[in-house]
């Protein structure tokens, strides 16, 4: 009976129920039973996976919602990666990425600042809390890595935002329309707390960014910062966000993400 770390981080009890029916729906059709067992270290949710099917069921999981390579020795330079921003507040020369390593010791991936300026608003000197501000950035939201380097006698990992995160801004940037995002809920939730609010009729649409995490894409000429008080109030429990393209191309004067 294998015991696997999802890439599923539960922010309540309630959510943690929410992950055990969520696993048996999605295998439902397979001769496998899956139960939560736990949590590891930062709140990953651990799950036994037992049956005939259990590899297909594995192999599912890991493609699905992701599977924590838990040891160091798991990666390596060029893997590319889930991960969560962590510690977004205590440092202003790098970004902190949970990527579910969690042995010998816990240890995150490190953006650079450099790195990040490279990538998001084209090499100029740009403070890290203010690229948090233009990308909305928060504690705990997904991005995908690119592992550039693995130090294992130092216990370090160095990163770098993948292409197909790159890939998401720009389409973001591109599109003119602000996303609210929305860590710490249901698709269920916020969809009910849109309806509640009427603020379904200035949304066009919501992306997964993981089971509790979501970007909400607002009309043309919405703006999502003036969204945040009215569906504040129902999802008191949320973190929420803001990427608004277009106060990153007024800032940079230009598309920023290269």
């Amino acid at each position: 009976m294998p015991t696997v770390t999802l890439f599923v981080k539960a922010y309540n009890d309630f959510q943690l129920k929410y992950v055990s029916k969520f696993l048996k729906n999605t295998l439902k059709d397979l001769r496998v039973e899956a139960k939560i067992c736990g949590v590891a270290p930062r709140g990953w949710v651990q799950a036994d996976v037992s049956g005939e099917d259990e590899q297909v069921a594995l192999r599912y999981l890991a493609d699905d919602i992701g599977l924590c390579p838990i040891h160091l020795k798991s990666i390596g330079k060029f893997s590319l990666m889930k991960g969560r921003i962590i510690n977004i507040d205590e440092s202003k020369d790098k970004l902190n990425i949970d990527v579910g390593i969690f042995a010998p010791e816990i240890v995150d991936a490190t953006i650079s600042l450099q790195h990040l300026q490279a990538q998001l608003v084209d090499g100029r000197k740009v403070a890290l809390q203010k690229i948090a501000q233009l990308y909305g950035f928060q504690e705990n939201l997904p991005l995908t890595v690119k592992i550039s380097n693995v130090d294992e006698k130092n216990i370090k990992i160095e990163a770098v935002l993948s292409e197909k995160q790159l890939t998401q801004y720009r389409q973001w940037t591109r599109s003119l329309q602000d996303r609210l995002i929305i860590l710490g809920a249901t698709l269920q939730e916020i969809q009910s707390a849109l309806k509640t609010t009427g603020i379904n009729r200035d949304v066009v649409s919501t992306e997964q960014l993981g089971l509790f995490e979501y970007a909400i894409t607002c009309k043309l000429g919405t703006d999502a910062v003036g969204l945040i008080s009215k569906i504040g109030k129902n999802l008191p429990t949320t973190t929420l966000s803001v990427f608004n393209p277009k106060q990153t191309i007024e800032f940079l004067g230009d598309y920023p993400v290269s």
